[in-house]
């Protein structure tokens, strides 16, 4: 069964100076996940529809631990880190239940940008993959260390327009 393992926010007191090489991550027990925002106190939530959470696979994170990544929680700028769970099947409409009360739903994978290249000290993107996937807060509830984690596929599109004979 999966598991989440970890949850990270951005205090809404706390700001970036100059460096960039570098997340500012805290890690809490309890959050509260907040419908169209993202994690509630959270500096980062509420700025783009698509990416209010960023997830990571725990798995991901121990394959990438020998190769001398920062693997710590919030290393990688993620609020939430989930065991157990193949990021490699979930697609964008996806949805995860944490506790079957709160919902995201997957709007896509995560991509590697420059800050994240600095905090890590190398090219992150091509040296480790998919760097986890984005979602927003469908359904708000409060989450914890240690809330399991079911995956809800999206139900296939159906075609439209097409007769058969």
């Amino acid at each position: 069964m999966a598991e989440l393992v970890s949850i990270t926010h951005q205090p809404l007191d706390q700001e970036y100076d100059e460096r960039l090489d570098y997340f500012i991550r805290v890690p809490q027990q309890e959050a509260q996940l907040v419908a169209n925002h993202g994690l509630a106190d959270d500096r980062k939530a509420g700025r783009n529809p698509r990416r209010q959470v960023n997830l990571l696979s725990q798995e991901w994170l121990d394959r990438l631990a020998p190769q001398g990544f920062k693997t710590a929680p919030g290393s990688f700028g993620e609020q939430l880190i989930v065991k157990g769970l193949d990021f490699t099947v979930i697609a964008r409409g996806d949805q995860l239940f944490f506790d079957g009360t709160a919902c995201l739903e997957i709007t896509g994978p995560r991509e590697g940008c420059v800050r994240l290249d600095l905090a890590q000290g190398r090219e992150t993107a091509v040296h480790a993959g998919a760097i986890g996937l984005l979602a927003r807060v469908i359904t708000g509830g409060p989450i914890r260390v240690g809330s399991t984690v079911t995956l809800q596929k999206a139900e296939p599109a159906q075609t439209v327009g097409t007769q058969s004979s």
